[in-house]
């Protein structure tokens, strides 16, 4: 199983077993792995976990995300890799994800209704306790981090893909993972889910 390893004094022998899907680092309990350190965002990062990989996203945090000294966004991780999350070091050990799962036909997922929160925000149609942080460019179907689909490019960056039409999906977050609140940039998905295209 993936599995990063903390390094720095005082953490020695602990370590980060990632699940499948969406793992939040940070210095509060609501996280996946908490890291009680001060440098450490209350949501500090994201590990994305899948069969192709696992992907380190920064959640904007106050002292970032580091992989080999180099400060980064978004990244797949590779084994031997060293990670830094603010002043906390941490050993990437492997990457692999062994789950063992059936064969059986699945449909594809068609689109629900999108809601939209008072702030602005939306909730991902498929995982109603989550928000949306991705948008299709396409289709213009809205997903969180658990629902997209991550591919390997050249470069290391991930490439998010839609879970309706596989076209590219771009994130919708602004700081510390919350949804844009610009409504008039989802007016049009709306209306088109709900009948159609706004006249001119």
């Amino acid at each position: 199983m993936a599995k990063l390893l903390i390094q720095t004094q005082g953490f020695e022998n602990q370590q980060l077993e990632l699940r499948p899907g969406v793992n939040r680092v940070g210095r509060e309990g609501q996280n996946d792995f908490t890291i009680p350190h001060p440098s450490i965002s209350s949501q500090h990062c994201e590990l994305i976990l899948s069969s192709d990989g696992v992907v380190l996203h920064d959640l904007d945090s106050t002292n970032g995300s580091f992989v080999n000294g180099q400060p980064v966004g978004e990244i797949w991780l590779e084994p031997g890799q060293r990670v830094r999350l603010g002043e906390v070091e941490l050993l990437v050990e492997s990457t692999e994800i062994n789950v063992s799962i059936p064969k059986f036909e699945r449909a594809e997922p068609t689109p629900a209704p999108t809601v939209m929160l008072e702030d602005g925000s939306f909730v991902c149609p498929r995982h109603t306790d989550l928000l949306a942080t991705f948008k299709c460019t396409h289709c213009a179907e809205v997903m969180c981090s658990g629902c997209v689909r991550m591919m390997r490019r050249q470069g290391g960056q991930p490439l998010f893909l839609c879970v309706i039409c596989h076209h590219k999906s771009e994130r919708i977050l602004t700081e510390k993972g919350k949804a844009k609140k610009n409504f008039f940039g989802f007016l049009d998905t709306v209306r088109f889910k709900f009948g159609g295209r706004p006249k001119n």
